[in-house]
């Protein structure tokens, strides 16, 4: 889950400024058929209350002095799109594939709360993106993913809580950064359903008013620095029955091909905001762990893409393959047993490397939406 800080905004910055996609002026003017969000600090101005149906292209422009984030909403706050990590002064684009209905949008200054809405009425019909078998058959492909990592996400975290409920702490810290592994890869699905990220995997420090900090990261604390998991038990309890919820919607869902192209993006926005910063995981240490997720799980979202973007773009899936390959020859150099060095084991050389490979590889992902949507 994101929680901005000044030293991941920092990251951001850096990130965003190696080129990513509708960091450009014309998209924060609204040029073509792009509907114009100004936000700042205080204010969502959506340029535009309706649409026709079909792929749909907003121009984010942060106006503000915080970070923000963005996001198209189906009834119940179901999350049909998002672009989170907006810096001070850049613009990002989110293509997100509506049909008919009733939305809202929502900016979100500073990445916290509901956010700023207002209201976003699609009308009419158009040809889904799934028409291309192409890319019909990606979803198919990512959504057996998808499935396959949350059956390992259950077992895993099964065995993670019973390690807390026993007592048994060096088998609870083992288990901690492996469990984690399946929920880092398939992150963005798993936002899909926003009330249960936060208490899945909200950190202390992000949450809202009214909010429980339970989830992963609490049991972290107990296990790494409070070092008392004796009344941990109802928070693993909790865990475990949250984690089932959110894999049985998960593998109902019926995914957009943009969810696994904005996907793709996140996920890379997720290493830079949260594990090269190592405040993911600051009481055990093991960012490196979501790390490699991460970028298993775009890679993922890629590879089911891969036939489509051949199709439409090939010196672009040649580009993809070797920055993926760079990200994982820089990671493999912190391998550690069957797992990873931790990252207060890393000099700031060795985080740069990998921060500016993740840059790298998020420049050309970020075009992968535009692509998808024949943008």
């Amino acid at each position: 889950m994101r929680r901005i800080t000044a030293a991941s905004a920092a990251s951001l910055l850096l990130l965003a400024g190696c080129g990513s996609s509708g960091d450009d002026s014309s998209a924060a003017a609204g040029s073509d058929d792009k509907i114009a969000v100004a936000a700042s600090d205080t204010a969502c101005e959506v340029a535009k209350s309706e649409s026709g149906a079909g792929t749909v292209t907003f121009a984010i422009s942060n106006k503000g002095d915080k970070v923000t984030e963005f996001y198209v909403y189906a009834a119940g706050d179901r999350v049909m799109g998002e672009v989170e990590n907006i810096a001070p002064g850049l613009s990002r684009d989110l293509h997100v594939e509506l049909t008919a209905g009733t939305y809202e949008t929502a900016c979100k200054p500073g990445m916290i709360g509901k956010g700023i809405r207002n209201g976003f009425t699609v009308t009419g019909s158009a040809a889904a993106l799934t028409e291309d078998a192409k890319l019909a058959q990606a979803t198919t492909d990512y959504q057996r993913y998808v499935k396959s990592q949350t059956g390992a996400l259950i077992d895993k975290t099964t065995e993670f809580v019973a390690a807390v409920k026993a007592g048994d702490a060096a088998k609870a810290k083992a288990l901690f950064p492996v469990s984690r592994t399946y929920w880092e890869r398939i992150e963005p699905v798993a936002e899909i359903f926003g009330d249960l990220d936060p208490a899945i995997d909200g950190r202390e420090d992000g949450l809202e008013p009214g909010q429980d900090f339970t989830g992963y990261h609490r049991l972290e604390k107990d296990l790494w620095q409070t070092e008392d998991i004796s009344k941990s038990g109802p928070i693993a309890d909790k865990l475990l029955v949250d984690v089932q919820k959110i894999v049985d919607q998960a593998n109902s869902a019926s995914l957009s091909p943009l969810q696994l192209a904005n996907g793709a993006k996140e996920l890379l926005d997720e290493v830079a905001s949260g594990k090269i910063t190592g405040e993911e995981d600051r009481y055990s240490h093991t960012d490196l762990w979501d790390f490699a997720a991460n970028v298993e799980g775009s890679q993922a979202a890629i590879a089911a893409l891969r036939p489509a973007l051949e199709e439409k773009d090939p010196a672009l899936v040649k580009t993809l393959d070797e920055r993926f390959a760079a990200v994982e020859a820089a990671l493999e150099t912190h391998r550690s047993g069957d797992g990873w060095k931790l990252h207060d084991q890393l000099s700031q050389a060795d985080l740069k490397v990998l921060s500016d490979n993740i840059n790298a590889l998020a420049e050309p992902i970020s075009t992968v939406a535009g692509l998808v949507a024949g943008k």
